[in-house]
């Protein structure tokens, strides 16, 4: 039985920073994947979806330069935008892993537990000091009459494997998935559905970021279906009917983006002894089980599932893995986590949002401040959105919230500011190169020193000065 330092199961974003930097330090690492390095994100997730939203968005961009800085009519059209996708996707993941992984061992197959110890793939066992479970999560197709009957149901797994682009595209589920691909799709000429049970179409916590996203999509002709009860699917004539309690959808495909589970069942944790629910693997705040040398990191833990939450925890797990001390500073709470919806506009949201804050009873104060006050916003032509800022009147920062143009950029300072305990002042008195966007966030936490200015003490400071 062949014996290594880590062995890691499965190389999505969590298990890829293990073997990453477990191999960097010198350790022999064992990694197993059944299918692609990368997991879902880089091949069929995160990454692809960007390179088709950035297709959609350039059309759309290209469309509405008409009467700004071109005179008379043009036609355009999507040539073949998959082929792009796929062509990008494949040069990245080509370029990243060329080096990445040389000195680790891969093996490509199925990983099942023997026991707490061995690991088998193929026939072949394995074992390791340190044994790291990143086998993340699949997407979850709902039990809804007759979805299963329906032929070639899209997923994020295959969608970006269709030759073309449907005439129109019906999809049940929304969050990050869903919105972003019906912006996408719409844009590059489907007509475009979207139904799901939650009460907004982005689970954003802020109900006027969630209303504002909403109403953008309806005028870029969108139909959105917020608190929709998906009653069944069927096929009539050639075309694919989802009846819902809010009417009728009919269209060429369906996509399916009605949230993940974990993929647990091929890893046979009983064996092993490791505790799990239908959510994931049960860890501690260290990503450890109930077995101290085993290790759950990324989405199949079910905590956070985000791409760089997984590859966070990822590298906070092997460094309590390596270290003989339970450092509080390598402990999961410790860190904010943001999160961004990538459509136009972009939506972030990092710490507690006004609702959360309230119901704590914290006594709060709400900043808000309108992209359409700053005119480099307004000058590119992205005038829509708003940050908002949930704070106090000593200045701490206890949450962010941003739809706007490059919200999933600004939404780092206040990430920051919130894992650090920075307060307001802080991010007045840095400067911010004009006229960036982010010097939004500064404009903000001047609104807010000019509302303390605007306190009796501070008007009673300045008489004396007078």
């Amino acid at each position: 039985m062949k014996k290594f330092d880590l062995l890691v199961i499965g190389m999505g974003p969590a298990g890829m920073a293990v073997t990453a930097m477990g191999a960097a330090m010198g350790l022999s690492v064992l990694s197993i994947e059944k299918d692609k390095v990368g997991g879902e994100c880089l091949n069929c997730g995160g990454i692809p979806r960007k390179a088709l939203l950035k297709a959609g968005q350039a059309l759309h961009t290209a469309k509405n330069l008409q009467g700004y800085c071109i005179d008379g009519e043009f036609s355009l059209r999507a040539s073949d935008p998959m082929q792009v996708v796929r062509d990008k996707t494949h040069a990245i993941n080509d370029k990243k892993f060329q080096k990445a992984f040389e000195r680790a061992t891969m093996v490509k197959g199925v990983a099942e537990f023997v026991d707490d110890r061995t690991v088998q793939v193929g026939g072949e066992n394995y074992t390791a000091k340190k044994i790291f479970i990143a086998t993340g999560t699949e997407p979850f197709v709902p039990p809804i009459p007759g979805l299963s009957d329906v032929p070639d149901i899209l997923t994020n797994t295959n969608m970006f494997e269709i030759e073309k682009m449907p005439e129109s595209l019906a999809i049940i589920g929304g969050g990050a998935i869903g919105s972003e691909m019906a912006q996408a799709f719409s844009r590059l000429g489907t007509k475009v559905s979207l139904a799901h049970m939650d009460p907004h179409l982005v689970p954003v916590g802020d109900e006027e970021a969630a209303r504002l996203l909403e109403e953008i999509f309806e005028k870029e002709g969108i139909g959105v279906y917020n608190g929709a009860r998906i009653n069944s699917v069927s096929v009539k004539n050639g075309q694919i009917v989802t009846e819902t309690d809010k009417g009728t959808l009919t269209s060429e495909r369906i996509l399916v983006a009605a949230g993940r589970k974990p993929v647990l069942d091929p890893l046979h944790l009983d064996r092993a002894g490791i505790e799990f629910t239908r959510k994931g693997v049960t860890v501690d705040s260290h990503m450890r089980t109930n077995k101290p040398h085993i290790y759950a990191v990324g989405d199949c833990n079910g905590h956070s599932l985000l791409s760089h939450a997984a590859m966070h925890q990822g590298m906070l797990a092997l460094m309590h893995a390596l270290s003989p001390f339970s450092l509080p500073m390598l402990k999961r709470e410790r860190y904010a986590v943001p999160w961004a919806v990538f459509t136009q506009p972009e939506i972030a949201q990092v710490g507690m949002t006004e609702k959360e804050a309230r119901e704590k009873g914290l006594k709060i104060q709400v900043m808000k401040k309108d992209f359409r006050s700053y005119g480099r916003t307004v000058a590119d032509g992205h005038p829509e959105g708003f940050i908002k800022i949930i704070t106090n009147g000593r200045g701490r920062i206890f949450g962010a919230t941003i739809i706007g143009e490059a919200a999933s950029e600004l939404i780092h300072e206040w990430t920051m500011a919130i894992q650090h305990k920075r307060k307001m002042h802080h991010i007045m008195l840095m400067q911010h190169a004009f006229p960036s966007i982010s010097m939004i966030n500064k404009m903000i936490a001047e609104d807010w020193m000019m509302e303390k200015m605007k306190s009796n003490w501070m008007q009673r400071m300045i008489r004396l000065l007078k």
